[in-house]
């Protein structure tokens, strides 16, 4: 897909941005980040303790303390492994995309396939989006900036490209509003795969925008 040069600079930006793999993961702190996110989403943040998890985890409480310091650090690594996967792969999926309309039908794709492959990681993000303060804050919410403005650049692409008016701040939260709160509704046997989910919430979001632009 040939980015436009907004989006081409996003683009740009994320590549040249070490892959998380490559800055911090290892097995060890996979294991620890898959349970730790079980309990927050089992207790919520404020609920949850460091000995909670150093229980699910196996490790002592003291090593838990040294490996990684706060639950504040648990919780910031998880939004951030979790928001750096999946600019990876939609960066990926752009690059392959035909056109506007297919990099649009990505996003979906790629935001509900991780999402519905990693619900508890989707319930702490949303039940817990305004805990991180200070550095870890801003970091995350770096990344989710990219990832919003990603979004709204391919809307005001296919708002050009197909001569439409519609506000495109209000047609990329509403799109995440959609695909956010899916762990709320989401039954398999009823709403079908990714792929299939992502089809339908495709059509229906741009009939919407569509109608609007009338």
């Amino acid at each position: 897909m040939a980015f436009p040069a907004r989006l081409r600079q996003t683009a740009v930006r994320l590549a040249r941005r070490p892959r998380f793999s490559e800055l911090e993961s290892n097995p060890q702190l996979n294991k620890i980040l898959e349970h730790a996110t079980e309990v927050f989403c089992d207790k919520g943040y404020e609920g949850a303790s460091m000995r909670d998890i150093a229980r699910a985890t196996g490790m002592s409480l003291a090593g838990m303390y040294h490996y990684l310091g706060s639950k504040e650090r648990l919780l910031y690594l998880i939004q951030k492994h979790t928001f750096s996967t999946i600019l990876e792969r939609l960066h990926e999926r752009l690059e392959s995309a035909s056109g506007t309309e297919q990099g649009i039908q990505a996003l979906i794709l790629n935001h509900l396939e991780y999402f519905l492959e990693h619900q508890q990681a989707m319930q702490v993000l949303s039940r817990e989006d305004e805990v991180l303060e200070g550095d870890y804050g801003r970091d995350v919410a770096e990344i989710k900036r990219e990832y919003y403005r990603m979004c709204r650049e391919l809307l005001n692409r296919y708002k050009k490209e197909k001569g439409l008016q519609f506000d495109s701040r209000t047609a990329a939260l509403s799109l995440f509003g959609m695909m956010n709160w899916i762990y709320t509704w989401y039954n398999p046997r009823l709403d079908g795969g990714a792929e299939q989910l992502a089809r339908k919430m495709g059509n229906i979001f741009f009939r919407g925008i569509e109608d609007g632009a009338k």
